[in-house]
């Protein structure tokens, strides 16, 4: 004869692992690069976040002086396709969790 337990089962998981917090917001690095040119990525930055020619111009330039910057936020899957097509317009691109 075979018993069922009714107690609750507690798995051991870390408080800090960001696989458990799916809602919580990340970002896209665009990182200083040898290879493209500053006016190439202005232009990506308009043609695929949509930005205007002065935002994708100052972000551009923020790449370039400071070798980084954050260009979008939201959801990691959401971060992960944009990190990913940046990479395929040869661009520098990580991502990681915001620090807001």
């Amino acid at each position: 004869m075979s018993s069922v337990s009714t107690q609750p089962i507690h798995h051991n998981q870390p408080d800090s692992d960001v696989s458990t917090q799916p809602n919580a917001p990340w970002v896209v690095i665009v990182w200083n690069d040898p290879v493209n040119l500053m006016n190439y990525v202005a232009y990506v930055f308009e043609s695929y976040f949509g930005f205007s020619q002065e935002k994708a111009h100052t972000l551009m330039m923020q790449v370039h002086r400071e070798g980084r910057a954050v260009v979008a936020s939201g959801s990691r899957e959401k971060i992960e396709f944009d990190v990913q097509a940046m990479h395929g317009y040869g661009l520098w691109a990580t991502m990681q969790r915001s620090d807001a």
